[in-house]
């Protein structure tokens, strides 16, 4: 253990240790809510060194990590050699750059995989089907029952839960305009269709 410690305090791997800190020290930030963990995204082109798909601070992260354990794991095999001076430093420096090369390759490996996991944009929320017509899919719509088939600006479809208070009740295949959503019931409020009030009619 003492010589892994030793190597991560002397140069190269001391650098990464360095980033390593702040990485550690970040995530510590984020998981207390400090922090946003896409906040770099703005600042921050990763997509231009190949590592884009993910939050710039996931990408960063694991790229510093590899690295630490890569000079890490090749300055414990260097002491071992017994090299002193000029020559150590030498191949200090050549694994230094080593270490970034190899896991920049790996980094962007992996984030190809991760980036399943950071779509770019969020999907359909049920407060973007307010102002939107649906489809009744139901037999009949009341203050206590109905479902209705809506289609978002993205042109997804749903099956939401709907009610409706009027005297002009919907039936199975009629249209209607989802016009309030209901956080509490986890519904939409829906009235009869009407084309003049249709958000998507071209004037």
């Amino acid at each position: 253990m003492g010589e892994f410690l030793d190597a991560a305090v002397r140069f190269p791997t001391v650098l990464f240790t360095s980033a390593l800190v702040v990485v550690i020290g970040f995530w510590l930030l984020v998981v207390g809510g400090a922090v946003a963990h896409d906040g770099f995204d703005a600042d921050v082109d990763s997509d231009a060194l190949g590592l884009g798909g993910v939050p710039v601070a996931v990408s960063a992260s694991l790229l510093i990590a590899l690295s630490w354990f890569g000079s890490l794991s090749g300055s414990v095999l260097l002491a071992r050699t017994g090299m002193s001076g000029a020559a150590l430093h030498l191949l200090g420096v050549v694994l230094l750059f080593s270490s970034l090369i190899v896991s920049w390759r790996v980094t962007g490996l992996l984030v190809r995989r991760l980036a399943k996991l950071f779509p770019d944009e969020p999907g359909p929320s049920r407060l973007d089907f307010v102002g939107l017509t649906c489809t009744i899919r139901t037999g009949w719509v009341d203050a206590g029952f109905g479902q209705a088939e809506v289609r978002a600006r993205d042109g997804s479809t749903a099956v939401v839960q709907v009610r409706q208070n009027g005297a002009d009740p919907l039936a199975l295949g009629s249209t209607g305009l989802l016009y309030a959503y209901d956080d509490t019931g986890e519904f939409f409020w829906v009235a009869p269709y009407d084309k003049a009030l249709d958000p998507r009619t071209a004037f």
